[in-house]
C-alpha cells in the first residue's frame, strides 16, 4: 500500500457493528410501536364516528316518536274546535296532522331496528295513532253531515280517549328508551374520547423519545461519517498521489520500451542490411561459376558430375530466394516495430474529428476492393464526431475497413457498416462485416503481435489489429471483438467523447 493511504476498513469494530445494530432495532421498534398507535388512534376515530352516528340516530328517533304524539294531540284540537264551533277554520291543525301523520310514522319505522322493544311499541303506536284518527274523522264526517249528536255520541265512547292514551303511553315509553340509550352511547363515547386523547398524548410521547434518540443517532452518524470523510479524503489524497506517481512511471516506462524498440529494430537492421547485400554478392558469385560450369559442361560433360549440376542449377537459386524470402519479410516486421515505436512517439494532438466524412473517405480510397469483392461500404449518417487525434483514429478505422474488405466471403455479396452512438460521455463506434468470421479461441489472439487467424491466403504480417489495438489504448479508448465464423465480425470502438492526455490528466 503506497505510503501516507490508511486502511478506512481498520475502524470498523464489532462494538461499531453492535451499535449500529442497537440503533437499527431502535428504529425498527419506535416505528412499530407509531404504527399500533396510529392503528389505534384510526380505530378508535372510527368508533367514535359511529357513537355519533348512533347517537344522532337516538335523538331523531326520541324526534319522531314525539312528533307523532304531537301530530295525534293536534288532530285532537282540530277536532274539539269543529264539534264546539261547527267552523271549518278549526279544523286547520286536524287537516295538516292528516298531511303529516304517514311520513311521520314511515321515518320513525326507518330509524327503528327491524326487531325489538321498540320495533314492538312503534307497531302499537301506528295501531293506536290508525284507531284515534279513524275515531277521528268518523266524528268530523257526522259533523258535516249535521249529526252533531251522533258526533257527540261517538266522542262520549272513550274510543278517541283509549286510543290517545295508549299513543301517549308508547310515545313515552320509546323516548325513555332512546334517552337511555342515548346516555349510554354518550358514555361509550366519552370513554372512546379518553381513550383517544390517551392514545394521542402517548403517540406524541413516543415520537418526542424517538425525536430524542433519532437526534442522538444523528448527532452519533454524523460525527462518524466526518471522521470516516477524513479518513477517506486523506485515503484520497494518498491515493492520488500514488495514482500520478504510478501514471508518470508508465508514461516512462512506455517510452523507454518505446526507445528500445526504436533502437533494437535500427540494431537489427544492420546486419539484416548486410545479409541483403551479401545475399546479392552471393547471387553475383552464383551467375559466375554457372557461366564457367556451363563452359566446362560444353568443353567436356565428363567433368561435371550430377551433384555439382544440382548444387549450380537448383540448390544454390532455392537458398537465394530463401535468403531473399525471409530477409524482406524481417525487414517489413522491423518497419512496422518502426512504425508502431513512432508512432508511440509522435504527439497527440486531439481536434473534432467527423468520423463519418472521414470514415466516407477511407471507403472511396478502398472502392476498387470493395467492387472487385462485390461488396458495399455503409456510413450511416448519425455516425457521431470525436475530439481526438486525426492520424491515430484515421490509421484505426482504415485498418479496420481493409480488413472487413479483405477478409469477406467471396460466395455472397459483401456488406460492411461503420455506425456509433453517444453514450454520456463516451462514443461508441462499430466496425460490422459479413465476412468469413473469426473463432471464438482466436478473438484475443488476432490482437497481438504477428499473430494471425484463420486460412492465410491474404497478405499481411499480423501487425494491423496490434498497431490498432495500441492506437486505440493511446487514445484513451478500448477494442473488443464479437464474431462467428461464417456470419461476419463486429468490432467495438469506445472512445471518451473528447480525450484527455494521459500525461496531462497525470500532472493535474
Amino acid at each position: 500500500m503506497p505510503s501516507g493511504v490508511s486502511d478506512a476498513s481498520a475502524e470498523i469494530t464489532p462494538e461499531t457493528g453492535r451499535v449500529e445494530r442497537s440503533e437499527i432495532t431502535l428504529l425498527i421498534l419506535g416505528f412499530a410501536a407509531l404504527v399500533a398507535v396510529g392503528a389505534a388512534s384510526v380505530w378508535l376515530v372510527d368508533r367514535a364516528a359511529d357513537f355519533n352516528l348512533q347517537a344522532a340516530r337516538t335523538l331523531e328517533t326520541g324526534r319522531q316518536t314525539m312528533q307523532a304524539l304531537a301530530v295525534a294531540k293536534d288532530a285532537e284540537t282540530g277536532q274539539r274546535g269543529f264539534l264546539l264551533t261547527d267552523d271549518e277554520k278549526y279544523l286547520l291543525p286536524y287537516n295538516r296532522a292528516l298531511g303529516e301523520v304517514d311520513g311521520v310514522l314511515k321515518k320513525l319505522g326507518e330509524l327503528l331496528p327491524p326487531e325489538g322493544e321498540q320495533r314492538t311499541d312503534y307497531e302499537a303506536l301506528k295501531t293506536a295513532v290508525t284507531e284515534k284518527l279513524a275515531e277521528l274523522k268518523q266524528t268530523v264526517e257526522l259533523q258535516r253531515a249535521g249529526r252533531k249528536a251522533e258526533a257527540l255520541a261517538v266522542v262520549e265512547t272513550d274510543r278517541g280517549r283509549l286510543a290517545m292514551r295508549d299513543i301517549r303511553n308508547v310515545a313515552i315509553r320509546m323516548e325513555e328508551r332512546e334517552n337511555k340509550a342515548f346516555a349510554d352511547r354518550s358514555s361509550s363515547a366519552a370513554t372512546a374520547s379518553n381513550s383517544l386523547l390517551f392514545v394521542v398524548v402517548l403517540g406524541l410521547l413516543i415520537a418526542a423519545v424517538l425525536a430524542f434518540f433519532a437526534q442522538v443517532i444523528v448527532r452519533r452518524q454524523t460525527r462518524t461519517l466526518s471522521a470516516a470523510q477524513k479518513q477517506l479524503e486523506s485515503a484520497n489524497t494518498g491515493l492520488e498521489a500514488a495514482v500520478v506517481e504510478r501514471t508518470g512511471d508508465l508514461i516512462r516506462a512506455n517510452e523507454e520500451i518505446q526507445r528500445f524498440a526504436y533502437i533494437v529494430s535500427h540494431d537489427l537492421r544492420a546486419p539484416l542490411v548486410n545479409v541483403m547485400g551479401f545475399t546479392s554478392e552471393l547471387d553475383a558469385s552464383r551467375a559466375v561459376l554457372k557461366d564457367q560450369f556451363d563452359a566446362f559442361k560444353k568443353r567436356d560433360p565428363g567433368l561435371v558430375t550430377e551433384d555439382a549440376r544440382l548444387a549450380v542449377e537448383e540448390d544454390l537459386p532455392e537458398a537465394i530466394g530463401f535468403i531473399r524470402t525471409s530477409t524482406a519479410k524481417m525487414d517489413r516486421l522491423i518497419n512496422a516495430i518502426l512504425k508502431l515505436s513512432r508512432e508511440g512517439r509522435r504527439v497527440v494532438t486531439p481536434e473534432s474529428v467527423s468520423i463519418k466524412d472521414l470514415a466516407e473517405g477511407i471507403a472511396r480510397t478502398v472502392h476498387q476492393q470493395a467492387l472487385a469483392a462485390d461488396a458495399e461500404i455503409v456510413v450511416e449518417p448519425e455516425t457521431p464526431p470525436l475530439v481526438t487525434d486525426r492520424l491515430a483514429i484515421e490509421q484505426v478505422f482504415q485498418n479496420l475497413i481493409e480488413n472487413a474488405v479483405k477478409y469477406l466471403d467471396r460466395s455472397r455479396p459483401g456488406r460492411v457498416v461503420v455506425r456509433g452512438k453517444r453514450r454520456g460521455a463516451m462514443v461508441d463506434y462499430f466496425i460490422e462485416d459479413n465476412g468469413r468470421g473469426i473463432d471464438a479461441k482466436d478473438h484475443e489472439r488476432v490482437f497481438e503481435l504477428f499473430r494471425r487467424a484463420g486460412a492465410q491466403d491474404q497478405p499481411g504480417d499480423g501487425l494491423g489489429l496490434a498497431f490498432v489495438r495500441a492506437s486505440v489504448r493511446r487514445l484513451g479508448g478500448t477494442i473488443s471483438l464479437t464474431s462467428e465464423p461464417g456470419r461476419g465480425s463486429t468490432f467495438l470502438l469506445t472512445f471518451p467523447a473528447a480525450y484527455r492526455p494521459q500525461a496531462e490528466s497525470a500532472a493535474s
